[in-house]
């Protein structure tokens, strides 16, 4: 296993500092092929010895396993699995939250530490990173299996862009922030790790809806009211008013 994490750390490395290889590969194909092994045992002791020797308990499935419809759901292809906690803590420090659960990841499920059997592969999109509340550190991962063709639901996080020539804020208004993520059902070939919303004409009371937003056609928005404000500019005073209120 740690000739398999020598390898994904230098192919990681690589791939993030070259931007030109970021435009040119498809989004999973950027990150060296995450390396599990099997978990034959469940239960905190386990898991906490997992902890100890420096690996995260791990679990993958189906998305349509979470479906609360029995009908609609898939094969589950579940494995509980253990990750060399090196090499994750590389991915999170290079990919950085929130745009880990907005990503997709090669991963190998080898039948054990230092064997070249190969159990099951594919595309994965992690969904929950469970962590401490005190200390901060991993406790476990939930993945879902994104290969090309699947269909997932993705909370893919906003990034706003144009501040520094945005009208409304020129004039001293002050950008109100309303949603910090928008949830999609979409191909896991066309999950994006971010939407950029573009706030540089926006003037004073005028906002961007969750509607406005540009996704790739195979994206549906899972909201029940597309006309909800992601931002808006409001007036200094009228947000100052919002401050005395609350």
């Amino acid at each position: 296993m740690a000739g398999w994490w020598r390898a994904a750390s230098s192919g990681l490395r690589m791939a993030v500092l070259n931007p030109a290889s970021r435009a040119a590969q498809p989004q999973a194909s950027l990150y060296h092929t995450i390396q599990a092994i099997p978990r034959e045992c469940t239960g905190s002791g386990v898991s906490s010895r997992d902890r100890v020797q420096g690996r995260i308990p791990t679990v993958v499935f189906s998305q349509s396993l979470l479906d609360k419809n029995p009908s609609a759901r898939s094969p589950s292809r579940k494995y509980l699995l253990t990750i060399e906690k090196k090499q994750i803590q590389a991915i999170l420090k290079s990919v950085q939250l929130p745009f880990v659960c907005s990503t997709t990841f090669p991963l190998q499920i080898r039948a054990g530490s230092g064997s070249s059997t190969v159990l099951e592969s594919g595309t994965v999109l992690p969904i929950k990173i469970h962590r401490d509340k005190e200390t901060g550190k991993i406790l476990n991962l939930v993945f879902v299996w994104a290969d090309e063709g699947s269909h997932v639901k993705v909370d893919v996080p906003v990034v706003f862009k144009g501040e520094d020539v945005c009208p409304g804020l020129r004039k001293g208004g002050h950008l109100k922030k309303i949603r910090n993520s928008l949830k999609y059902s979409c191909l896991a070939e066309h999950v994006p790790s971010k939407i950029e919303v573009d706030v540089s004409n926006l003037d004073i009371d005028e906002r961007v809806s969750m509607h406005d937003v540009k996704v790739h056609p195979s994206m549906k928005l899972l909201s029940k009211n597309e006309t909800m404000p992601i931002c808006k500019i409001v007036a200094a005073q009228f947000e100052d008013r919002e401050s005395v209120q609350s």
